[in-house]
């Protein structure tokens, strides 16, 4: 391998998502393995940005839009001419390859499919993601490479876009790093976590329709009709004033908390009795593995994308179908009365190391 080689990985921004923190992971993973990296972003900014290694060079398009960026990936490509630059989102996949195009340099432009398309256009009306599927279907020929995070999003992906499967690379996310382990150690500033409180059932994402957080919250309702328990949601999104609404129409006030985006949700895994993941779809699933590995047990939705196959059908975790109230519920209760073995979890979350992880992308990328 050329330690000279130059990978550029461009994205929107660095705001909180798992898309955005898994290429920051990715960016580690190449510096520590010699490689010079650029995070080329239409705009810097964003909470992850504090992450990123010193070694990796942050380029700032200082664009308002992905769109607006065009211009200005155009000239960084011409400039630096890296091996590859590498993609994820659909509209920042697209203005990759159009960059790459336009600029006439040899960059191959690999994507990351990060979610299941097929999930989002029947989740919404806009006209941005109607052209954007239209778009990367045109486009697919013309990628040098694309990888999904999970085998349930290569094969939606190539069912809606009459793409042939095997031109899809599968590589899950690189979730498990070792500062995962450093601060799931630390103390949480909540007062519900303390030694004598009731088990608290854990939730984190953005609060956004494709969550289903009121479903989580619905579930929580009959949970607490059974036994003391608490919920805490990590996250925030467009949809809390209707979650908050939801919370108090259940009479749920003292028992739930939703404290917004957090730094280290970690620390908040090591100490729940139970993570719960109720989205409709997930391209992965990064939080399952993360909680999975800070030793905390997990109950997932069976929904389109990646928790299946983390779990493996139900192996290491419950499985219920998506929107399933009354089962998430029973299987709540099972969990945190039966917890899975911590050992177990942390062996299956090691699968999904970033050093593991990193050198099967390598392979597609050099």
């Amino acid at each position: 391998m050329n330690n000279k080689s130059k990978i550029a990985l461009f994205l929107p921004s660095l705001r909180g998502g798992g898309a955005e923190r898994m290429m920051v992971h990715l960016a580690r993973g190449f510096v520590e393995r010699g490689l010079n990296v650029d995070i080329v972003l239409a705009k810097a900014e964003g909470p992850y940005l504090s992450q990123v290694p010193p070694e990796v060079r942050i380029i700032d398009l200082e664009a308002s839009r992905v769109l607006l960026a065009f211009p200005g990936l155009v000239r960084y490509l011409r400039k630096e001419r890296p091996v590859v630059l590498l993609s994820t989102l659909d509209h920042a996949n697209i203005v990759a390859l159009l960059a790459k195009l336009l600029s006439k340099v040899s960059t191959r432009v690999v994507i990351i499919l990060a979610g299941t398309i097929s999930t989002r256009l029947r989740n919404s009306f806009s006209i941005k993601k109607i052209l954007s599927f239209y778009l990367m279907k045109y486009c697919n020929s013309w990628f040098d490479g694309i990888i999904a995070v999970s085998n349930g999003v290569a094969n939606d992906y190539a069912e809606a876009t009459g793409i042939v499967r095997e031109r899809i690379k599968v590589i899950y996310n690189p979730v498990v790093t070792p500062e995962l382990f450093l601060q799931s150690g630390e103390p949480v500033k909540h007062p519900w976590f303390t030694d004598d409180s009731p088990p608290i059932i854990l939730g984190v994402g953005r609060l956004t329709a494709l969550k289903d957080f009121p479903t989580l919250i619905k579930a929580f309702s009959i949970v607490r009709k059974h036994r003391l328990t608490r919920l805490v949601i990590l996250g925030e999104g467009e949809q809390r004033s209707k979650l908050e609404a939801l919370v108090q129409e259940l009479g749920l006030n003292d028992d739930v908390s939703m404290p917004g985006f957090v730094d280290n949700p970690f620390a908040y895994m090591s100490k729940a009795s139970v993570f719960v993941l109720s989205s409709l779809s997930e391209g992965f699933g990064n939080v399952l593995v993360e909680a999975m590995a800070c030793g905390c047990p997990v109950v997932s939705t069976d929904c389109p994308g990646g928790p299946a196959e983390i779990l493996e059908n139900g192996k290491y975790g419950s499985l219920v179908p998506v929107g399933d109230v009354e089962l998430l519920a029973k299987e709540i209760i099972n969990i945190i009365n039966f917890p899975t073995n911590e050992e177990m979890l942390s062996n299956r979350a090691m699968r999904f190391s970033l050093g593991t992880i990193c050198d099967k992308y390598l392979e597609v990328l050099l």
